[in-house]
């Protein structure tokens, strides 16, 4: 299996951080598994300009292919006024409409406020399902009061975290089995 943590921002640092802890997590649990950590922030990526996936040379084609490449990918980003990072944004405007089909993702957000909440459920889970991906229904949201000096200080986040990957693998499974059954359906 084929996973990739995403820190979907180029700003901040507590995404990072975030999926610092997930990437620690999963090569513990899953050290079987092919996983790629993608931070935006270490990558020069061009702007969408409508042409396909593998036309993008150099950082642009590398994380767009990664993330093509990917049964499961780990999303995290921060909210920012209210809304994604335009470079998250940006990732999902380079990738074809279908991009996450047959994908599971796993959502981890960091914000300054509870009420952010609402951005998941109205911003970033409608785009994840417009562009066909098996999302996991529930998500590690972490506020300021977690974090200090770069470091998660809640140790209920790294049960939820734990949570969070161990359901979204489940889900993974249980998508390969359906998966699996309609295409055994067809008989030939």
């Amino acid at each position: 299996m084929n996973i990739v943590a995403l820190s979907g921002s180029i700003a901040g640092s507590k995404t990072r951080t975030a999926i610092e802890a997930v990437s620690e997590i999963i090569t513990k649990t899953y050290p079987e598994e092919v996983f790629t950590l993608i931070d935006l922030a270490d990558y020069d990526l061009m702007f969408s300009d409508g042409r396909n996936y593998l036309e993008y040379p150099g950082d642009t084609g590398f994380v767009t292919q990664k993330l093509m490449e990917a049964d499961i990918i780990i999303m995290g980003t921060p909210i920012f006024h209210a809304s994604i990072p335009g470079a998250l944004k940006n990732i999902f405007d380079l990738l074809p409409v279908n991009a996450l089909q047959d994908k599971v993702v796993g959502i981890l957000v960091t914000a300054g406020s509870a009420k952010h909440y609402l951005v998941v459920e109205q911003q970033l889970k409608p785009i994840l399902s417009y562009m066909k991906a098996s999302i996991v229904p529930t998500y590690v949201f972490m506020e300021e009061k977690d974090f200090y000096r770069k470091e998660i200080v809640n140790d209920d986040i790294f049960f939820r975290l734990e949570r969070l990957i161990e359901d979204t693998f489940q889900t993974s499974e249980a998508m390969e089995i359906v998966k699996k059954a309609k295409e055994d359906a067809y008989g030939f």
